[in-house]
């Protein structure tokens, strides 16, 4: 059912089952003009079911709509084709907008790039092949098709008598944004700053140092000071004190990637992420689902390209395979 935050304003919650993130928080802004939504969920039928039903309550229904993305995540981005239908805009950031606005064609050879680069730190080929079928950022993305409109940073919305001002901060996808609702002292914040959970942070060709660019988007985020966020996934918090704590979590994750590279000299970022401690029902790396070590191993190497660009750890490219030593 839908939550009325503010009059004109919604938090429509769009289950995802199967996943760790639980559910979606989308969002609903109405008003005279067009509505808009925030965000829509994976394009798989519980996703579809749950969000167009919320919105037949409101008395809206595909193509009725407006969305305007706060990243290109498939969890964010799978129906919003299908929710702004033929003369519905989708608005996301220009940096994010290539890898949606794209054909399949483009994008089936943007995955197998990604793919080359997963298996020059070691993630194995038959787990690689699995991960087609089985990586909901690949199978649960929009498909080909849509309205896109490029936002740029500073950038204002205007939608139900808001102003949305749109705030570029990279990091968690190249062209993540939040959304600043200045009069209500609201912040929508996506997935760059969660609560209570951690964003991942995963090494993207686009960003050479993708950590170093969130951290620095940590910082930016941190001089507002909302009355209420409004997050992608789960509850929200006190954002000044959540920032911190993001802040000193990378700082002890890259301490603990060091450390993984110290110990095992020459190994690729699947064996290091082994040795990293995560929050998952696993009881040994071999445990992982294939889809966790996708993301888990995407992470390590976002830390590693940091620690990199710190001076701290070099890689060499031996047999095709990256090899990690500590300086």
């Amino acid at each position: 059912m839908p939550e009325q935050i503010i009059p004109n304003l919604y938090r429509i919650p769009v289950p995802l089952p199967g996943n760790p993130l639980k559910e979606l928080n989308a969002y609903l802004i109405r008003g005279t003009d067009r509505p808009l939504l925030v965000d829509t969920g994976f394009r798989q039928e519980p996703c579809r079911q749950a969000l167009f039903t919320q919105l037949a309550e409101l008395g809206l229904g595909p193509g009725d709509v407006d969305v305007l993305l706060t990243h290109l995540h498939s969890d964010h981005a799978g129906l919003a084709p299908e929710a702004a239908g033929e003369r519905g805009v989708i608005y996301v950031s220009s940096l994010d907008r290539p890898m949606l606005d794209c054909t399949n064609q483009q994008r089936a050879q943007r995955w197998e790039n990604t793919t080359r680069r997963f298996a020059a730190e070691g993630f194995p080929a038959e787990l690689l092949a699995d991960m087609e079928h089985t990586n909901p950022a690949r199978s649960m993305a929009p498909p080909e098709g849509g309205r896109y409109e490029s936002l740029s940073d500073g950038q204002v919305l205007e939608a139900g008598g808001f102003q949305l001002k749109a705030l570029l901060m990279p990091g968690h996808t190249p062209g993540q944004m939040c959304f600043w609702l200045e009069k209500e002292g609201l912040m929508l914040t996506g997935d760059h700053v969660l609560f209570d959970i951690t964003p991942n942070i995963t090494s993207w060709p686009e960003m050479p140092d993708a950590l170093g660019s969130y951290l620095d988007s940590l910082d930016a985020i941190r001089a507002y000071a909302p009355v209420r966020c409004l997050p992608g996934h789960r509850a929200a918090g006190d954002l000044a004190a959540r920032v911190d704590q993001l802040k000193e979590h990378h700082c002890q994750r890259l301490e603990e990637a060091f450390q993984a590279v110290k110990n095992h000299p020459g190994a690729g970022a699947y064996e290091l992420a082994g040795y990293m401690t995560w929050k998952i029902r696993a009881r040994n790396w071999a445990e992982f689902p294939v889809a966790q070590k996708w993301f888990a191993v995407g992470e390590c190497m976002s830390h590693l390209d940091r620690l990199m660009v710190q001076g701290r750890v070099t890689c060499r490219v031996e047999d095709g395979q990256n090899r990690y030593q500590a300086v």
